[in-house]
């Protein structure tokens, strides 16, 4: 039988799959960018720690609040600032990196040596892309969970409770059914309620009806009013039947929600509650006619959810060309213009979103149009600056 030596010999060994790695260019360019950022990114947020914690200074004081509380409080409301910080954090990045780039002459040794500026550009662009879907996730999946531990943790601090109290003196809606629902307070084991009041209106009744009991509790997607008190008023106001009932009476709770959601005050907060739920609100409110400008603002809200992640992206765009335009008068230009830009921004949001509230412009359109407007310009300088 004929053999071939050799065959498993190390010579024909075969050779371990390369690994991915960054073209040097750009690892080089994100090395620049990168640093930055970074520095840009931890001093936001910690301003916004210090800002917080200078509210949070007289429990610590004056009221003899633990310092563990405090903190914990502190380091949970900070993911709140993910909207501002990533936009940020990206604009100065780049104006940094790429002013430090041109004022070393760098670019344009790039360029001269047949590098085209959109390829100098293309990982920073994709790079801002990935910060923007990055501050989106944070902002829809963890900012709403640690802002109800930062609200949770503030009532610990104030009633002095060895465990995380829910939020007290609740006061939720229903806009499918148009019940308001308010509780005075929650037990510790988060189902338990003392209180509670429901009003229910007259869209399929000839009257109105107050709901109050003592207790009530939470089960699946229900509340149960313990023995409530119930009282029947006519359109005219006037009281037609006042009764008070020895069995218990089932609610369903607003859209569904279970206990956890309906107690929350970031599940039930425009600004705290993720994408879906606020979109879940909004075609309730239209479906039953319940429009204005409360429909408006959380409209504007919910395009925000979206827009001013996609800020970062934006800001990318923006501070390429202009740090390859005025990279060589220092790097202090460069800050100074991270917050011109961002306060020309968030002035843009503001007025945007003033046209969206009163019905001016479509309130998604408020929300992007400062997108629009600043990705048009930095679009245009970056077709300039590559001709």
């Amino acid at each position: 039988m004929a053999a071939f030596p050799g065959v498993r010999s190390p010579a024909f060994a075969r050779a371990p799959a390369p690994k991915l790695r960054l073209p040097i260019l750009d690892a080089y360019l994100l090395r620049e960018v990168a640093g930055p950022f970074g520095f840009a990114l931890g001093a936001f947020f910690l301003f916004w720690f210090a800002n917080i914690f200078v509210l949070a200074a007289d429990y610590l004081v004056n009221k003899g609040a633990p310092l563990f509380l405090v903190l914990r409080f502190l380091l949970f409301r900070v993911p709140q600032a993910t909207p501002l910080a990533f936009p940020f954090a990206s604009l100065f990045g780049t104006l940094l990196g790429f002013g430090r780039l041109m004022a070393d002459n760098e670019i344009n040794a790039l360029r001269t040596s047949g590098v085209s500026f959109l390829r100098i550009i293309r990982l920073p662009v994709l790079a801002g892309a990935a910060v923007a879907i990055t501050s989106f996730l944070v902002n829809e999946h963890i900012a709403p969970i640690a802002t109800d531990l930062s609200t949770r943790s503030f009532y610990q601090i104030l009633y002095r409770s060895q465990t995380l109290p829910l939020e007290p003196d609740i006061f939720r809606a229903d806009p499918s059914s148009g019940n308001v629902f308010y509780i005075q307070s929650v037990a510790a084991d988060g189902k338990t309620m003392q209180n509670v009041q429901i009003y229910q209106p007259d869209r399929t009744s000839p009257f109105r009806q107050i709901l109050t009991a003592k207790s009530a509790r939470i089960e699946g997607t229900e509340i149960v009013l313990e023995k409530p008190d119930i009282a029947r008023i006519k359109a005219d106001g006037t009281v037609s039947a006042l009764s008070v009932s020895g069995t218990e009476m089932r609610i369903s709770l607003p859209m569904g929600d279970n206990g956890q959601n309906f107690l929350s005050s970031s599940f039930n907060d425009t600004f705290t509650m993720d994408s879906k739920r606020l979109a879940q609100d909004i075609k309730f409110r239209k479906q039953t006619g319940q429009g204005g400008t409360d429909l408006a603002g959380r409209e504007l809200t919910l395009g925000g959810k979206y827009a001013y992640p996609f800020a970062s992206f934006i800001a990318v765009i923006v501070a390429v060309p202009l740090a390859v335009r005025f990279g060589k008068r220092g790097r202090m230009l460069g800050v100074v213009l991270s917050i011109v830009l961002l306060f020309i921004y968030y002035g843009l949001v503001a007025l945007a979103g003033a046209f969206g509230r009163n019905g001016s412009i479509d309130p998604y359109l408020a929300a992007w149009l400062p997108n629009i407007i600043l990705a048009a310009v930095g679009g245009f300088l970056i077709w300039r600056e590559d001709r």
